[in-house]
């Protein structure tokens, strides 16, 4: 199976800025995506990020401009800059990898990390 650990959550003033970090481990064939969720409390978890194996990347209109999601691929992490937080921004964030366990047969995995608090004072 696939396991995801994050790390570089925290309290930060407005403004401010913070880089979250996660890292995949485990057996697996690929990890063709990765990308960064967020759940604040009373809220559905959405999107924030996501990038492909290819590098293609795709961000929730509320962030544009601001977060910057990257991941290399030799060490199989994905990485969220995240500059000139808002206290909306307050939220848990998750960590996501989607990819294959195997070829033949085929077998899917789409892993969840544990998630990390990322806190914006006003």
């Amino acid at each position: 199976q696939v396991q995801l650990v994050e790390s570089g959550g925290g309290l930060v003033q407005a403004g401010g800025s913070l880089r979250l970090s996660c890292a995949a481990s485990g057996r697996f064939f690929s990890i063709n995506a990765m990308g960064w969720y967020r759940q604040a409390p009373g809220k559905q978890r959405e999107l924030v990020a996501a990038i492909t194996i290819g590098g293609s990347t795709n961000y929730a209109s509320s962030v544009k401009g601001r977060f910057t999601i990257s991941r290399d691929n030799a060490k199989n992490t994905v990485y969220l800059q995240m500059n000139s937080l808002k206290p909306e921004d307050t939220a848990v964030y998750y960590c996501n990898a989607q990819g294959l366990i195997a070829t033949i047969p085929r077998a899917e995995y789409d892993s969840w990390g544990q998630g990390t608090q990322v806190t914006v004072s006003s």
